[in-house]
């Protein structure tokens, strides 16, 4: 079967924590084929946003187009877009499709970069407006008017309380007819770069392959848990997190290949290396 076609529009993150690099790492492993779109080149690590270039909106719609016009396209993650053009520009191209959309309203890095200047974020009612889901955190959520102002802005929200107080987080999930609210215990870490990046880019795939909102989010929040507590320990910063849930997932692929008498292990060890 071919995999759901996910499309990121999102800053690129030299140092892979957070960005396009954390949505493909995401998209794979949940078992959908990621695609992006640049909006903006950043230099970045753990520490800090050091710089940001944006591209041409001009540069962001033919990507766009190119993903489009031949892959095709299930669902669509927007992240950070970089310039109020490349906001408007991208809200042209996706009033045109029919895929679901998730708006993540990137402003602040997990470092304290600022990533979207006034004039971007105001551009963020269009995208809001056309997303099936936008999903801000508490900060976000505050700097875009509160709960009652975004909720008739777009279709569903998802109201991220990783920035709360307390043991346990709580995300919302306002949809027409209801609420969900998702609950999960807190790790104590500073390894948490890419954590809205890597939901997002959960809860599109779920959405590309079929899921039911409230089971996408389901999946991504515990997704997000086991990849904080698989963090690789990374950088002086806010470190990015484990993808990979700490395995190799090769060797689970070529074991399952080779039959019932096959471990992970087994198949690692020939290659000298541990999955």
């Amino acid at each position: 079967m071919k995999p759901a076609r996910i499309l990121t529009i999102a800053g690129s993150d030299c140092s892979g924590g957070a960005g396009l690099q954390a949505d493909l790492k995401t998209i794979t492993m949940l078992g959908g084929y990621g695609m992006s779109a640049i909006t903006a080149i950043t230099a970045q690590n753990t520490r800090g946003v050091f710089a940001v270039e944006p591209l041409s909106p001009d540069m962001v719609a033919a990507q766009i187009d190119a993903c489009i016009d031949d892959i095709g396209v299930d669902a669509v993650k927007i992240g950070m877009l970089g310039s109020a053009g490349v906001a408007h520009i991208v809200a042209d191209r996706l009033e045109k499709i029919d895929a679901p959309v998730v708006f993540d309203p990137v402003m602040i890095a997990t470092s304290g970069g600022i990533l979207a200047d006034s004039e971007t974020i105001a551009a963020f009612g269009r995208l809001m407006a056309l997303a099936a889901l936008t999903t801000p955190n508490l900060p976000e959520l505050e700097a875009l008017g509160g709960e009652e102002a975004v909720r008739g802005k777009t279709k569903a929200l998802l109201i991220k309380g990783g920035h709360g107080e307390g043991p346990v987080i709580e995300d919302r999930l306002l949809v027409d007819g209801g609420e969900f609210t998702f609950t999960s215990q807190r790790v104590d870490t500073r390894h948490t770069h890419g954590t809205g990046c890597t939901l997002a880019s959960a809860i599109a795939t779920g959405l590309g392959q079929g899921i039911a909102m409230d089971d996408a989010v389901d999946r991504a929040i515990t997704y997000i848990g086991m990849a904080i507590r698989s963090a690789p320990q990374l950088g002086a910063g806010h470190g990015p997190l484990g993808h990979s849930l700490g395995r190799k997932p090769i060797y689970d692929a070529i074991a399952d290949q080779r039959g019932e008498d096959w471990r992970p292990i087994d198949v690692a060890a020939k290659w000298g290396d541990t999955p």
